[in-house]
C-alpha cells in the first residue's frame, strides 16, 4: 500500500508573509474602527466640512501606477528579467516617494485653507481627519522604506540567494497601501 506523502512544508505559508497578513488585517480593523467613529461623530453641530485637494487625485493615479509597476517587476523577477526588475522597481520607488510629496503636499493644502488638525482651532472633523491621515501617512513611509531597500538590494551585488520572499511581502503591502489609500479617498469624497 501506498501512500502519498505531501511535505507539510509546502502547503505551508511563508511566517513572514503570514506576519504580514496579520498586521494588514489589524491596521484594516483600525481604519474600519476610524472611519465607522468619524461617520458617527459627523452628526455634531460643529462638523468641519471640507473637500479634499486635486493633488489627491494625482497622487491616487501615482500610487495606480506604482501597484502596477511593482506588479511586473514581481514577474520580472520571477522570470529572473534582472535588467527590466531593477528598471521596474527603480519606477516604482520613484513613484513611491512622488505619491509621498504628493500626500504632503495635500495635507499642506488642507492645512493653507485653514483646517487645523490639532490644537487650537481645531474641531472634530479636522481631528479624525489629522489622525486617520497621520495614520495612513506613517503606513505609506513604511512602505515607502521597504521599496527603497528592496531598490537598493536590487543593485547589491552581495546577494547570494535568489528568493523572491522579501519582494512578495514588500509587492503585497504597496498593494495594501495602495487599496487604503483607495478606500480612504472614496470615503473622504463621499463622506468628507
Amino acid at each position: 500500500m501506498y501512500m502519498n506523502a505531501v511535505s507539510p512544508e509546502r502547503n505551508r505559508i511563508h511566517p513572514h508573509k503570514f506576519t504580514m497578513w496579520v498586521a494588514m488585517g489589524s491596521i484594516i480593523m483600525m481604519f474600519a474602527g476610524l472611519t465607522s467613529a468619524y461617520v458617527v461623530k459627523r452628526a455634531q453641530s460643529n462638523w468641519l466640512e471640507f473637500d479634499l485637494p486635486p493633488v489627491f487625485w494625482i497622487s491616487t493615479v501615482v500610487i495606480l501606477a506604482s501597484s502596477l509597476t511593482i506588479h511586473l517587476s514581481l514577474k520580472a523577477f520571477k522570470a529572473r528579467e534582472m535588467p527590466r526588475y531593477r528598471m521596474l522597481i527603480t519606477l516604482t520607488a520613484v513613484l513611491g516617494v512622488a505619491f509621498a510629496l504628493l500626500q504632503f503636499a495635500g495635507f499642506s493644502a488642507l492645512h493653507k485653507d485653514g483646517i487645523q488638525f490639532f490644537g487650537a482651532g481645531s474641531n472634530p472633523s479636522a481631528s479624525f481627519l489629522g489622525i486617520i491621515t497621520g495614520l495612513h501617512i506613517a503606513h505609506v513611509l513604511g512602505g515607502v522604506i521597504a521599496l527603497l531597500v528592496v531598490f537598493l538590494r536590487a543593485f547589491s551585488i552581495k546577494n547570494k540567494v535568489y528568493t523572491s520572499v522579501p519582494l512578495e511581502i514588500v509587492a503585497t503591502y504597496w498593494h495594501f497601501v495602495d487599496l487604503l489609500w483607495i478606500y480612504l479617498f472614496v470615503f473622504f469624497n463621499s463622506i468628507g
